[in-house]
């Protein structure tokens, strides 16, 4: 139920691959690609001719990423050609970390599930977009901002959508459960004995009388475990049948940039 507006992700297996859907690669692409390839990192440049339009919904570029996994590898090689293709999951909804999630989610609308292992980054690839003066980012993700500032300086930076999306994830609401989302600096003020809410906690407290409708994602505020279990977490407790799910906010540096992005998207379902 992807709507035609949004473009895809073309993956590739090589470096080298940039040329089958782009006539030239900017420099700052290739240096990208050099220093977070395979990896969590989408670079958008000038498509080529063999890229349909119904990819790039329209637009003259394309948005490319090199999988770290072998499998996702082995795959496109396998097929001999880049692959287009979102995120295993209906549009809009949780991003599916493991194969269950894509099982719970697809069902028999897909003839099969290559089960690589639960996703190791958790949120999506960050992307930016070469363009003449500069880099920009246009969703943040498993590279955070400084790592790509270490190799290409300072990133232009979207603040708001102007027309239709330029790359994935743009969408005013995404990664969205069913259950409305609140998000909320801490949990005071609030009733924690609620049966029929739950509560996302940033770290791990000593309030833990309830395990199932409470989450964790981190033990001790690492950045890194809470992107991995972010969207874990949000399919546990969208199927409790919960009126709601309060979600701590987590420090908006380096991955909490992407995590908070993900949360706050995901509070803005109507």
């Amino acid at each position: 139920k992807r709507p035609c507006f949004d473009p895809l992700i073309v993956h590739v297996a090589e470096i080298s691959w940039l040329r089958k859907v782009c006539d030239e690669a900017p420099p700052a692409a290739i240096k990208l690609a050099e220093k977070f390839w395979p990896g969590p990192l989408t670079v958008i440049v000038g498509k080529n001719h063999s890229v349909p339009d119904i990819v790039t919904a329209g637009l003259d570029s394309v948005a490319v990423r090199m999988p770290s996994h072998p499998v996702a590898r082995d795959l496109i090689i396998a097929t001999g050609s880049p692959i287009a293709a979102p995120s295993a999951n209906p549009f809009g909804y949780i991003s599916p970390t493991s194969a269950e999630h894509v099982l719970m989610q697809l069902g028999d609308r897909v003839d099969m599930i290559l089960d690589g292992g639960e996703a190791s980054v958790g949120v999506e690839s960050t992307i930016v977009r070469i363009e003449p003066h500069g880099v920009r980012l246009l969703r943040p993700g498993g590279i955070t901002p400084d790592d790509l500032e270490s190799i290409v300086g300072p990133l232009l930076v979207s603040t708001e959508l102007h027309g239709p999306p330029r790359a994935p994830g743009q969408m005013p609401f995404h990664y969205s459960p069913m259950t409305p989302v609140r998000l909320v600096k801490n949990f005071d003020g609030l009733d924690l004995e609620d049966e029929q809410s739950g509560f996302i906690f940033y770290r791990k407290s000593g309030w833990c009388d309830e395990p199932g409708r409470v989450a964790f994602l981190s033990e001790n505020g690492d950045l890194h475990q809470a992107a991995s279990n972010l969207f874990s977490v949000l399919h546990r407790l969208d199927g409790m049948n919960l009126s709601v799910i309060y979600a701590e906010e987590v420090p908006c540096s380096g991955l909490g940039i992407a995590i908070m992005d993900r949360l706050t998207k995901a509070s803005k379902r109507t």
